[in-house]
Formats: C-alpha cells, sequence, structure tokens
C-alpha cells in the first residue's frame, strides 16, 4: 500500500530521530547503566508497546485531543512528571541503602517493562509527534489511512527496537563494569536520580 521508496525513507528518518538525544534513550543508557543490558532492553519493549498507543491514538484520532485540549495536554504531562520524580527519588533511595552484591536490588523484569510504558504513555508530546510526523508518509490515494498510519507506526516501532536495543548492550556492557564498584554504583544512582528529576522538570515545563 505504501512504496518500499517512502517506507526506506521513513526507515532512514525514523532511526535518525532514535539516534538523537531525548527522554526514552537516556532512560534506556541510565537503566541499562545500573542494572545491565536485559534491564535495558525491558525497558526498550516497554516503550516500544508505549509507541502501539501512539499510533494507534494517532490512527483513531485520539492524539488530536491533546493537540486543542490544554487541560488533557496538562493532566498527562504532569502525571509523566509525577512520575519521573518517583524514579529519581527511588534512584536516590537505592545510592543511600546498602549495595547488595548478590543484586536482589534490580527491579523485576514486568517491573522494567512497566516503566518503559508508563514513560512513553504519559508523554503527550509524543503523541502530538506522532500525529505531526506519520501523517506526512500516508496518502489517501494509497488507501485507508489509519493502515497506513499502522505500517509507519510498525516501522517506526522497529527502527526504535534497533536503535535503543543497541544502546541498551552498550551501556549495559559499560555499566557491568562500573558495578563492580560500590562507590561507583552509588554514583550511577545518583546520576540516574538526577537525570530522572531533569526529565521530569523537561516534561512539567513542556508547552505544545
Amino acid at each position: 500500500m505504501i512504496p518500499v521508496e517512502a517506507l526506506i525513507t521513513f526507515f532512514i528518518a525514523s532511526v535518525l530521530l532514535g539516534l538523537a538525544p531525548g527522554p526514552d534513550n537516556i532512560f534506556v543508557l541510565t537503566q541499562s547503566a545500573l542494572h545491565g543490558k536485559g534491564a535495558g532492553l525491558l525497558v526498550t519493549l516497554g516503550l516500544c508497546t508505549g509507541l502501539v498507543v501512539h499510533t494507534l491514538a494517532v490512527a483513531l484520532g485520539v492524539a488530536v485531543i491533546f493537540q486543542v485540549s490544554a487541560a488533557a495536554f496538562t493532566a498527562l504531562k504532569l502525571v509523566g512528571a509525577a512520575y519521573l520524580v518517583y524514579l529519581g527519588w527511588q534512584a536516590f533511595r537505592a545510592a543511600s541503602a546498602p549495595i547488595s552484591m548478590a543484586g536482589n536490588a534490580v527491579p523485576k523484569g514486568f517491573k522494567l517493562y512497566r516503566r518503559g510504558i508508563i514513560m512513553n504513555v504519559t508523554n503527550p508530546k509524543v503523541s502530538i509527534f506522532f500525529l505531526a510526523f506519520l501523517p506526512q508518509f500516508a496518502d489517501p490515494a494509497r488507501g485507508a489511512v489509519p493502515v497506513q498510519i499502522g505500517m509507519l507506526g510498525g516501522v517506526f516501532i522497529l527502527s526504535t527496537l534497533m536503535v535503543f536495543g543497541s544502546v541498551a548492550l552498550l551501556s549495559g556492557a559499560l555499566g557491568r563494569r562500573l558495578n563492580r564498584s560500590e562507590r561507583i554504583q552509588r554514583t550511577l544512582n545518583r546520576v540516574a536520580g538526577t537525570v530522572f528529576f531533569g526529565l521530569a522538570l523537561t516534561l512539567a515545563a513542556s508547552r505544545r
């Protein structure tokens, strides 16, 4: 339905967007450095699941609500900011607690996956970005636009999985070496907490 040339162009643009520094890839980087590449990959899967929600929202027109309604936009971004503050607080708590060398302080798999989903879904700017980006590559002359949006969303998710997965593997390998030191582990936790607080502030101050 969508020409291969258009899909390739869209894929390249999506990869470049994924490589640009932003809240999601920074989130993957910090979680991988703290808890290992497996944690980063689970967070990546959660973020990609959130992108499925945004794709459906654009295809169904729900994302328009966040573009035209200041109240809906503000409510969702404040929920997202509050969650990031919570994660930052958890990181600083871990920094002040004794380090368990057995690794039992690592969040469970589903918890990490859920973090990724919440992080992505509660960012209204992703919905608005999808609303502005995906339709540019859809053409009503080619058929049902919602189906085309779904295809484009799938390609974007694939590119995100590749880019963020690579970030998780690289930072996880580095983090595994650094985490052998309790002092460095505490420093990483404090850095992660600071990053979460910074992301929360950025999200809370964002405008449509």
